[in-house]
């Protein structure tokens, strides 16, 4: 069904209606107990996403940016060390990076995937970086700062090339705190373990968001950290909780960044449906790719490398002329967006760091060209041909100028 004759890029409400009951339910439950912060619902989701993520440890906090400054934090990462990322991706990535006080630094995308070129970051080791004998550390030559972790972004619901990576980061012996915020249950096959990995179990750590638009979203906000090591899920739990493990007894100087029994019972409603929503985004995934292999000259469709299973958080297609098609397709009653129209080193937030237009370029290009089209669980065929039949128009439309 479309809302008014419309297609929306991001459909919540039907969702929230098929599951209204069980959501109050949290709520009374809740309520009846006044147990609002802590307690059996987030211990609860704490252990079943850690199941889910294929992890030993989840840490339930309230929001994925406090998840990502919090696992930088508890991994070792301080104040003058640098930390390697990617410009193509939501300015939380970085702002964790910047709070956990830390110096934040990019490598350039796969123009594929539109995910970390692990080429690139290789070639930012070699040409970049020198190993420091005194402290055994590789430093930034320029900055004379060491560089200590990568965030690999798994962007729109894909992987990086975790395998790659995890080999760059062994080699120069930095930290990876996966970016999972787009990515709960995509999966990567590893080469070098023979198997299917989980997003959030092959870092040191993994950073969550349940901003409601994830395809496992909170009604309101959430996030998660998932981990291996039991040492660091501790520190994130005491660091989430004002540096305190046991009440008025605080051995740090945390944060307040709980998450509250409430956003975590209603994940946990959700997280049982997970699993089948993702299979419907893969299969609408699918469908689009069908309905728009014909325009392939035009319009180039999401490319889900042999590695991934990609849970399509987002179905971002690219053309030359994004603009025009983002307009044709609103007034035709298609919601679209764009993930992102201005990379992270061109933002007037980071003018201050000397970046200029040119340095990343496979980026740049992709901010101009890339538009997100209508992706959620219960997306219809018959919506997602009315998506078409608009970005046909358009092409043909444009063929006659």
């Amino acid at each position: 069904m479309t809302q008014n004759g419309k297609v929306p890029f991001v459909d919540l409400v039907s969702m929230h209606k098929a599951l209204a009951p069980e959501l109050l339910e949290v709520c009374k439950r809740v309520i009846d107990t006044a147990g609002f912060i802590g307690g059996p619902e987030v211990e609860g989701l704490e252990r079943e996403f850690a199941d889910f993520c294929q992890s030993k440890y989840c840490v339930g906090v309230n929001s994925g940016t406090d998840a990502l400054r919090f696992a930088l934090i508890a991994a070792g990462i301080r104040p003058g060390d640098i930390v390697v990322t990617v410009p193509n991706t939501f300015i939380a990535t970085t702002e964790a990076i910047s709070q956990a006080g830390a110096r934040i630094d990019f490598v350039d995308i796969d123009e594929q995937t539109y995910n970390m070129d692990a080429a690139e970051l290789r070639r930012y080791f070699e040409t970049k970086c020198k190993l420091d004998p005194t402290s055994s550390r590789y430093i930034h030559k320029a900055s004379g700062m060491p560089v200590t972790a990568v965030v690999p972004v798994h962007l729109y619901g894909q992987m990086a090339d975790m395998d790659a990576i995890v080999e760059i980061a062994e080699q120069y012996k930095v930290a990876i705190i996966e970016d999972a915020c787009q990515a709960h249950g995509a999966q990567y096959f590893s080469k070098k373990k023979n198997a299917w990995l989980t997003a959030g179990s092959i870092g040191s750590a993994a950073a969550f968001s349940f901003y409601p638009g994830k395809n496992l979203g909170a009604c309101g906000e959430g996030g998660a950290i998932t981990t291996n090591d039991p040492e660091l899920a501790k520190k994130c739990a005491v660091l989430r909780d004002h540096g305190s493990a046991k009440k008025y007894f605080h051995d740090v100087e945390g944060y307040n960044g709980r998450l509250d029994s409430i956003q975590a019972g209603m994940l946990r409603v959700k997280l049982k449906h997970l699993a089948r929503w993702n299979e419907q985004r893969r299969a609408s995934a699918r469908i689009y790719d069908e309905m728009l292999a014909p325009m392939s000259g035009t319009i180039q469709s999401p490319m889900e490398a042999g590695y991934s299973r990609s849970v399509y958080h987002l179905y971002v297609v690219r053309t030359a002329d994004r603009d025009e098609l983002q307009k044709h397709l609103s007034e035709a009653g298609v919601g679209t967006g764009i993930h992102y129209p201005i990379p992270l080193h061109l933002q007037n937030a980071y003018s201050s760091m000397g970046f200029k237009k040119g340095d990343f370029p496979k980026s740049e290009a992709a901010a101009v060209q890339i538009l997100s089209l209508p992706m959620f669980a219960g997306l219809t065929p018959e919506q997602q041909r009315r998506v078409v039949e608009g970005v046909a128009q358009h092409a043909s439309i444009s063929s006659t100028r």
